[in-house]
């Protein structure tokens, strides 16, 4: 089972909080590493972040998925909350800090207690929340990460700070990942989401895009997220990434996915599954 690593990431407590019982995890550097553990056949399963509620979609999953990961689909979706702490090798006044690491979501996600906090401190971003830790927890320098209670505990750190996230509702969406084959698809009528991701030529016309989705609304199905990403090609051209409500096999939804697939150059559902 791969993560998100190192160990203490909230990927890893996402993974332990919604794992069906005992499981071998092994933690990954990157999301990209991550993602394509699954796709090469060294992991059967995977979890990644896909979207937080305050910085929006995650780049590196959605990237991943759209462009190299064809053999790898969602299975399910956990919504977990996300409070962050400022954390030290040692006890530390924080007007003596120096530097300010964690993954750049989290140093997005605490800008109000960074700027009142730790104005002059260098931001430095990390991988991962937890590298961010271990990388303070092994430095005798006066610096602080952005982390979990759990990667505290794990690398022997100091709490200067708890919750300083800008809002306390702060949640990540999580996303079970598996091999094509192995993913369950919902039955019918079942609660549940299907994410899909488009493009295609005629993407610069104008109402190219309200055509596209004028497939779903006029069968009432209900876009619960909808975000662009650049396709990598020429400037101006773009992915779309889509939540559905509903799931695959539902006749409207189904009829839905054939329509646009005649409107768009490709179209690649992502993943069928329950709704958390």
């Amino acid at each position: 089972m791969a993560f998100l690593g190192p160990a203490g990431t909230f990927t890893e407590e996402a993974l332990r909080a919604s794992a069906p019982g005992e499981v071998e995890a092994i933690p990954y550097l990157t999301v990209y590493e991550t993602v394509m553990a699954v796709q090469s056949g060294e992991a059967d399963r995977a979890v990644v972040p896909i979207e937080n509620a305050l910085e929006g979609g995650v780049a590196a999953t959605l990237d991943a998925l759209a462009t190299e990961a064809d053999r790898v689909r969602i299975a399910a979706e956990v919504v977990q909350p996300v409070h962050h702490c400022a954390l030290a090798g040692r006890e530390l006044e924080l007007d003596s800090v120096t530097r300010i690491v964690s993954h750049p979501q989290a140093l997005d996600q605490c800008q109000r207690f960074l700027h009142q906090q730790l104005p002059a401190a260098e931001r430095v971003p990390a991988a991962s929340t937890a590298e961010a830790v271990r990388m303070v927890a092994e430095s005798s320098e006066p610096w602080v990460a952005l982390g979990s209670r759990l990667s505290a505990e794990l690398y022997g750190c100091a709490i200067l700070a708890g919750d300083v996230e800008d809002h306390p509702d702060n949640t990540t969406r999580f996303v079970w990942l598996a091999p094509v084959e192995e993913a369950p698809v919902p039955a019918p009528g079942s609660r549940a989401k299907t994410s899909i991701v488009f493009w295609g030529v005629g993407d610069e016309s104008p109402g190219w895009l309200v055509s596209v989705l004028a497939e779903l609304s006029e069968r009432r199905i209900n876009l619960t997220k909808i975000e662009s990403r650049p396709r990598r090609a020429r400037l101006g051209h773009y992915m779309f990434f889509a939540d559905l409500e509903g799931g695959e096999e539902d006749p409207t939804v189904h009829e839905a996915l054939d329509a646009l697939r005649g409107r768009v150059e490709t179209l690649r559902v992502l993943g069928s599954y329950p709704a958390a």
